[in-house]
């Protein structure tokens, strides 16, 4: 059979409306998981992965499910992965001894989002031990529509194929089929095989009817199940000398349940096993066989290495000998970064307190009182919204699934280059989550799923709390993009300082074969214009901060900036949780926020000038001038030669608040200064100096000099961050090395030290850990906390490619 649909191009347009015929329908939307597809539907068919060893009778309490740092597993990763196509995901499990293999391939055609098929194969990692899996597969439906299963009911299991089916109103009527593959063994021999002989080797089920909002407890359900048919197996053989093996006793009970609408299937087996689940869509007219996994997975995965190939080649400074390991290891993050996106759709919890905006001095000071209460959910005015929807990638698929503001517009850096359609979904998704007001939260924590993997104190979101406007990095990138598209011409985008007409967008597909049209892309970037200069105003009115008050000297009366909602020691708002400030006063003046605005300002020009808002972008262009030149008046101090927080005494006096690290870097991060400034110099001897930020491993968060470096959490006082540091190279690499101007050889010399660095410490501890890591210890660099991260630190992958 011929999968030539494989190596067809794949046309999808990011002002395409979301059809039920999208081809970026069904996905591996619940990263959560170690496998769970589902579609971008509120509530739909959801389907899950568990497996657990049947060596002993206590590997059942460890069932894998969802994705868990305590699982110890020695790695899980996508190893290839196209939204539109499908892809493959590799599982080592050394305590059950056993990789696990997920593929994934979408099968477009019909009304309603095509068909997909899936493979789940193991075999032992080594293959010299025992390796015993009781493998699980469920789906579960929710909202309107039936789910039924066709085969027919036997009390010791099912053999051969097993079939349900199915309709919702979005995706009308589809089937499901499970295939055992060839060559299964199950466990034969053992205690009592004999007594156990019709249930062995067979397919054991459950039926349950499961309330609307909680297919997401099935591991609950079927755990129950599985312990209740356990028990009363047992219990004949409770006084004899050997027990029966566990894998005939840990079994499901091969019953249903009246309006059971969720479906689990078990499969036990010894060695290498396969199975596949096909589910055939009625309207798509190619019915599924598991040839199409036999010769699909393998046409994807060799389209993709080659696209991957042409998207990010392998740089020339680095060691041939190098090469395989390292375009393997890219390739891999990327896949599990796109892999890890998710479809989630629930209530929020919000705190629309009331408060004036020109006075959160109450808020500044966030008591250790309020911080209790927040932890115990007494917050009076938090209540569940209406519930939402929002595709999103996630920065950890263990330890942060969901959707975080300020990781987002780096994830969006990179998928953009690989897939400019695909993260201009998810952009659009986020920028629709703009409220009437010009807010969005920065955890987007939708839904009882969701909140689960959440501490309490962190579940409430308030309205007048910002996080930095990451999203506007992704909209330059696109703009960026569709400028080095466009034919040569002696007009301009409104890139710089002409806003006249555009320039006609005559480029060549992207290396996937999709492509932009000029038409989609100027009614996109018109789409999401209104509401992203909403929450552009949005952040200029709540979150300015004071000037005039305290009689600072300024070129602009209005243009300083604060983080709203800080403690004492926290300033979870900036993204730089417990990075050193200085005592909360309602005066102080934070630097990164000032820079972000700058930023924003920027990429409202660009978007204005590219879709012809000339007015608009000659006022943006103002602002970010005025605010340029206050990031000088307010926030360099001459003395210690860098850029700091400004803050009032108790005399209402400003004065400044330095603490070398991340912070006082980020004029230079974002390239807002001239490669000509005289505080160049300064900032890159500081960057390079190893008894402040310079590592062997990358740039400190503090430096090393500071009295709180490593202190407390130590979340932000040293460790190395991998999303800082690709700032730090983007801005050498694309202006300060690149440009003209006195301190350029520096500048390259640095990015050259610095990318060395930074691409073989996270590739390091990648070969020797199995993960990519949060962030790493600036003394060894090991890697620390959460993994796999492969949000941000994915962008390891652009720095390897020079892909700023």
């Amino acid at each position: 059979m011929q999968v030539l649909w494989l190596l067809l191009p794949l046309v999808h347009s990011v002002s395409a409306s979301h059809g039920l015929n999208d081809t970026l329908l069904w996905g591996p939307y619940r990263p959560n998981l170690y496998f769970g597809l589902r579609p971008r539907l509120p509530q739909s068919l959801m389907t899950g992965l568990m497996w657990f060893g049947t060596h002993d009778f206590q590997s059942v309490s460890k069932m894998r499910h969802a994705c868990e740092q305590g699982d110890g597993l020695d790695r899980y990763t996508w190893t290839e992965y196209d939204p539109y196509q499908g892809g493959r995901q590799v599982i080592e499990d050394g305590f059950n001894n056993v990789k696990i293999t997920t593929e994934f391939l979408k099968v477009p055609g019909g009304d309603h989002g095509g068909s997909w098929a899936a493979r789940i194969k193991g075999e032992p990692i080594k293959p010299e031990l025992p390796s015993r899996v009781s493998t699980i597969f469920y789906t579960g439906l929710e909202g309107i529509g039936g789910l039924d299963m066709d085969t027919a009911e036997d009390d010791n299991g099912l053999e051969g194929a097993v079939k349900l089916s199915g309709s919702t109103p979005d995706l009308d009527d589809f089937t499901i089929r499970i295939l055992d593959g060839p060559d299964n063994n199950a466990v034969t021999n053992g205690p009592h095989a004999q007594a156990f002989a019709e249930r062995i080797g067979k397919t054991h089920f459950i039926g349950r009817p499961v309330q609307s909002g909680e297919i997401w407890k099935a591991k609950d359900v079927i755990f129950q199940a599985l312990v209740n048919y356990a028990q009363g197996i047992a219990g004949p053989y409770k006084d004899s000398p050997n027990l029966p093996d566990p894998s005939f006793i840990i079994q499901l009970p091969d019953d249903i349940y009246m309006s059971s609408n969720l479906y689990a299937f078990q499969k036990s087996f010894e060695g290498p096993f396969q199975f596949d689940v096909l589910y055939d869509s009625a309207s798509n007219k190619q019915k599924l066989t598991s040839a199409v996994l036999d010769e699909g997975i393998p046409a994807l995965v060799s389209a993709y290495d080659a696209r991957f190939r042409s998207v990010f080649p392998y740089p020339d400074d680095f060691p041939l000998e190098k090469q395989d390991a390292l375009e393997k290891f890219s390739k891999a993050i990327t896949s599990n970064l796109e892999a890890g996106v998710g479809y989630f759709y629930g209530t929020s919890i919000v705190d629309r307190k009331f408060s004036y905006e020109w006075d959160e001095e109450e808020d500044a000071q966030l008591s250790e009182n309020d911080d209790d209460d927040l932890a115990q959910g007494k917050s009076a005015g938090a209540k569940l919204t209406p519930p939402r929807a929002l595709l999103t990638a996630t920065p950890s698929r263990s330890f942060f699934p969901r959707g975080f503001y300020w990781d987002e517009g780096f994830h969006l850096l990179h998928i953009g280059i690989l897939d400019d359609d695909f993260s201009m979904e998810i952009l659009k998704s986020w920028i629709d989550m703009i409220d009437s007001d010009g807010w969005v939260a920065r955890e987007q924590i939708l839904g009882e799923e969701a909140r689960s993997k959440v501490p309490q104190e962190f579940q409430t979101q308030v309205p007048n709390y910002a996080n930095p406007p990451t999203l506007t990095m992704a909209v330059t990138a696109y703009i960026s993009r569709l400028q080095a598209l466009s034919a040569p011409s002696d007009q301009d985008l409104g890139m710089d300082t002409g806003f006249g007409a555009q320039v006609p967008l005559t480029q060549p597909p992207n290396a996937d074969g999709r492509s932009e049209s000029p038409e989609s892309a100027q009614d996109f970037l018109k789409s999401i214009y209104e509401p992203l200069k909403r929450h552009y105003e949005w952040f200029r009115r709540t979150q300015r901060g004071q000037i005039k008050q305290y009689s600072r000297p300024a070129r602009s009366r209005t243009e300083g900036y604060r983080w709203r909602g800080r403690s004492e020691l926290h300033v979870l708002t900036s993204g730089m949780d417990d990075y050193p400030r200085g005592p909360p006063h309602a005066g102080e003046l934070h630097l990164d926020l000032i820079s972000w605005m700058a930023f924003f300002s920027r990429t409202m020009r660009e978007i204005a000038g590219f879709i012809g808002e000339v007015d608009d972008a000659a006022s943006y262009g103002e602002i970010e001038k005025a605010i340029l030149g206050n990031i000088e008046d307010l926030h360099w101090n001459e003395e210690m030669q860098m850029y700091c927080d400004a803050s009032v005494d108790d005399n209402d006096e400003s004065y400044h608040v330095c603490h070398k690290g991340y912070l006082s870097l980020f004029p230079f991060l974002l390239e807002l200064l001239p490669p000509s400034s005289p505080h160049l110099g300064s900032i890159l001897d500081l960057l390079r100096d190893p008894h402040h930020l310079w590592s062997p491993y990358g740039i400190r968060s503090l430096s090393a000099s500071h009295p709180e470096f490593g202190q407390g959490e130590n979340y932000w006082k040293g460790p190395i961050w991998v999303q800082m540091n690709y700032l730090t190279l983007r801005a050498l690499h694309q202006t300060y090395a690149a440009q003209e101007g006195p301190y350029q050889s520096k500048a390259k010399q640095i990015y050259k030290e610095l990318r060395t660095n930074l691409v073989n410490n996270v590739f390091k501890e990648y070969e020797r850990t199995g993960y990519v890591w949060e962030q790493y210890d600036p003394a060894t660099g090991e890697g620390k906390r959460s993994h796999p991260f492969t949000g941000w630190t994915s962008l390891i992958t652009l720095v390897l490619a020079e892909k700023y």
